[in-house]
């Protein structure tokens, strides 16, 4: 007999990697390791300073091979013998898939791919490698890393549209759903189909009913996942 198992989606922003060690550009002053999002994670910063853009992500992706999932990923990842997890997540690091979680939608790209910098539709993975000036892919392009950057499309967001429209659960951790496309995602959620919030601060999604777990991403995920599997 198949058994049919609910579907649960989990939105996931940079406050589930940073108990991991990560730091995020709403750290504190609106910087992220001390650049700001302007110089590092525009498409206005890439024609800049290409060399600038490709060294920071390259201490990124070292500092990335270094960190562990962290319980909060591990709980979603087990999650997949309870119901059916599709993870949409706002962070370009790959700690969800080393958790475990077999789908993961990057919503702002992945930094362990690569692509040329006219064709974003040809993705090479590099895994941990160092991107150089004078690096190209098969077409000649110069390679840059493969992230959404501010002032570019945002491709995954009608995909993850679709997927959400399908929900039987939404589980919000990590974001403060402040950047968008990312935070009007969740207004696509069948009405009456519940939504979780997993942030210790105060949050207000206007007319949707919800129900707050006022935590941090290990600590609510975990509460979480007692709540979901009763």
């Amino acid at each position: 007999m198949n058994v049919i198992m609910k579907k649960l989606v989990v939105l996931s922003g940079a406050g589930i990697s940073k108990e991991s060690g990560l730091s995020t550009f709403r750290d504190g002053d609106g910087l992220w390791e001390n650049y700001s999002a302007e110089d590092v994670a525009s498409i206005d910063g890439w024609y800049r300073n290409k060399k600038l853009v490709l060294d920071f992500y390259n201490e990124r992706r070292r500092q990335i091979e270094r960190t562990k999932p962290n319980a909060a990923h591990n709980i979603l990842a087990g999650l997949e013998k309870e119901m059916d997890v599709t993870v949409i997540t706002q962070n370009i690091d790959n700690l969800h898939e080393r958790a475990g979680s077999s789908k993961v939608i990057h919503l702002h790209g992945l930094i362990t791919q690569a692509r040329g910098e006219n064709h974003d539709r040809k993705i090479y993975d590099i895994g941990y490698k160092d991107i150089f000036l004078g690096d190209t892919s098969p077409d000649g392009d110069q390679l840059r890393p493969h992230i959404v950057w501010f002032g570019e499309a945002v491709p995954m967001i009608d995909p993850s549209i679709r997927i959400i429209e399908n929900a039987d659960n939404l589980l919000v951790v990590g974001t403060s759903l402040n950047v968008y496309p990312a935070a009007g995602l969740i207004q696509y959620i069948t009405p009456g189909r519940p939504i979780y919030l997993v942030d210790p601060n105060p949050m207000h999604l206007g007319y949707k009913p919800y129900t707050q777990i006022k935590e941090v991403a290990t600590k609510g995920v975990a509460t979480f996942a007692e709540m979901i599997t009763k």
